[in-house]
């Protein structure tokens, strides 16, 4: 099985070529940078592996939440090299590739959705992949829920509120802020849900939006304590 992922929901975004097993990845750095160099990047990519995009079984994209234009980036590639090929897309939450990188069996995610926001979620490992425990929300700091147990932390929102974790003392047993979603955990969450015919028509593919808001009107600013 052969599937192209795009992961662009953050400024460290990625691309990734799944065969069977094996992965070959490649970050891109630079939110600003994403448009010019994505698409000759994957052509490298898949030049480094000897692969057309025509013998690809799939295309699967990081389909947020996170950064709108990353989003929009990320669906319109991979919908423009699926539809030239004649292959379907995946879209895979971003949210939920994160939680990849966790350890244990239960992860919490959370990532700066800017606007003194958080998006968040929780999941926990199952033989297939991972189980949605909590689907993704969006919320202000003070108001994101952790449901009972101890977790795995991950995502920049522990970083952008460093005492989000003080609030549940002993419930996560580590704290990585650093980590963002990859593209090689888009690629290995697509395997089940195109072996289960979950794949779509690239006209029908979308990203994740939980939030409508792209930024705050100057009213909302000076409310949060902000500049106009």
């Amino acid at each position: 099985m052969k599937i192209l992922a795009i992961e662009t929901s953050c400024e460290r975004g990625s691309i990734a070529l799944l065969t069977d097993d094996t992965v070959l990845d490649k970050e891109l750095v630079g939110q600003a940078n994403h448009s010019n160099h994505l698409l000759p990047e994957i052509r490298a990519l898949l030049a480094e592996a000897g692969t057309l995009v025509g013998e690809l079984d799939a295309i699967a994209f990081g389909s947020g939440p996170g950064a709108f234009t990353g989003l929009r980036l990320a669906c319109a590639a991979a919908q423009g090299l699926a539809l030239g090929a004649g292959l379907g897309v995946v879209p895979i939450c971003s949210l939920a590739a994160l939680a990849m990188q966790g350890e244990g069996a239960r992860v919490f995610v959370a990532t700066d959705a800017r606007m003194n926001e958080l998006y968040y979620a929780a999941y926990e490992r199952c033989p297939s992949g991972l189980r949605t425990h909590q689907a993704p929300r969006c919320a202000p700091p003070e108001a994101v829920s952790l449901p009972d147990g101890q977790w795995c932390a991950l995502g920049s929102g522990f970083a952008a509120y460093p005492d989000l974790a003080e609030r549940w003392p002993g419930r996560f047993f580590q704290v990585e802020a650093a980590c963002v979603p990859r593209a090689a955990d888009v690629a290995r969450l697509a395997v089940p849900e195109l072996q289960r015919g979950a794949a779509l028509a690239p006209e029908l593919a979308a990203p994740l939006y939980i939030r409508d808001k792209v930024a705050l009107t100057t009213a909302e600013r000076l409310a949060r304590g902000g500049r106009a």
